[in-house]
């Protein structure tokens, strides 16, 4: 039977109704001392005066950790950390300010927290955002893994310069940046499609067709971290909306109250094997996974090429879709028309 989401643990309407509960944190904002918050498709903004916001974020890497562990390589799994949550603050316009983790472990092994400190550090230079301090904690009854890794960013934006999305309508386009592979989301699914040691096809140091390196240093390939490409694009251009393509995928784009079409993808080949390997429906690798774009930005078509040109090659940008008058989104792929 084709494989999804929810047949490896996670149940994304579940998620869904779970996340409603969410709206009870609203009574808070009113603690808000220096006026309204801002709400945004993706985060909350709180005013600290003179026209400034902040916004703060918070994320894991989830599963990937069992990954590095079955790896035994430690040193990438904080740039994931770092990315997660730098790449969560600019998509409201925030440029990051400051960076803490939070570190639970079975044991606070000294070659083992070195190895991750140095993933830490990795992830924080990529960003310019200094990693300020976090907190360390040997906690073994809660842990079936080694470890687990949290991070936080604090970022700031003038209020003309937040990111919304109020102003997108039909015929702006979507400049779509790589991605290096399955980054840190959907691979509670990729586990058990892949790796033997949760059911699936392979040893982890197998290197089955197409991939050129072994499976399990593909997988552990960390996420791209977009702060420096996306912050020098909103500084000169108007950029309508943005999207971390994480969890849910190209489902984020609800979010932004319109419709979206896309038809340019180029998915890196272990999406490919995830897919063959799993019997994976076209619509659940949409719903999942990045398929090769990791983030994105909605621009006036008339500021397209500025925008792909400032992004440059290291993050290979290209108009990948654009905003349709129908509140869908739409996928193109291969010879299908898929409806998320």
């Amino acid at each position: 039977m084709p494989l999804t989401y929810s047949d490896s643990g996670v149940d994304r309407k579940l998620r869904e109704k779970a996340k409603k509960h969410l709206v009870e944190l609203k009574e808070t904002y009113s603690f808000s001392k220096y006026g309204p918050v801002v709400e945004t498709p993706f985060n909350v903004l709180y005013p600290i005066g003179d026209g400034r916001y902040q916004v703060k974020t918070s994320d894991g890497v989830g599963t990937k950790v069992l990954l590095a562990q079955l790896a035994e390589k430690h040193d990438t799994i904080g740039v994931d950390a770092v990315a997660m949550v730098a790449n969560d603050c600019i998509r409201s316009g925030a440029e990051p300010l400051a960076i803490t983790d939070v570190i639970d472990l079975k044991k606070s092994e000294p070659g083992l927290f070195g190895e991750l400190l140095k993933g830490l550090n990795s992830g924080a230079s990529e960003a310019g955002c200094p990693l300020i301090g976090g907190e360390t904690a040997d906690v073994p009854e809660l842990m079936q893994a080694e470890y687990h890794i949290n991070c936080d960013c604090v970022g700031e934006v003038k209020e003309e310069k937040i990111v919304d999305g109020s102003k997108i309508k039909p015929g702006n386009v979507v400049i779509g940046l790589k991605s290096s592979g399955v980054h840190s989301n959907g691979i509670s699914l990729v586990r058990k499609v892949l790796f033997k040691e949760w059911g699936g096809r392979y040893d982890p140091f197998e290197k089955p067709e197409p991939l050129d390196k072994e499976l399990i240093y593909e997988v552990l390939k960390p996420t791209k971290i977009y702060v420096r490409p996306v912050m020098k694009v909103m500084k000169e251009i108007e950029v309508l909306g943005a999207v971390h393509i994480t969890g849910d995928a190209y489902l984020k784009f609800h979010k932004l109250g319109v419709g979206f079409e896309f038809d340019n993808f180029h998915p890196q080949p272990i999406f490919e094997l995830i897919q063959q390997i799993g019997g994976i429906a076209d619509d659940e690798m949409f719903k999942t996974f990045n398929l090769g774009w990791g983030f994105a930005l909605v621009v006036n078509r008339e500021d397209a090429v500025r925008c792909v040109d400032m992004i440059g090659d290291e993050f290979g940008p290209e108009i990948i879709g654009k905003v349709i008058p129908q509140k869908k989104i739409v996928v193109k792929y291969k010879t299908k028309e898929l409806v998320l």
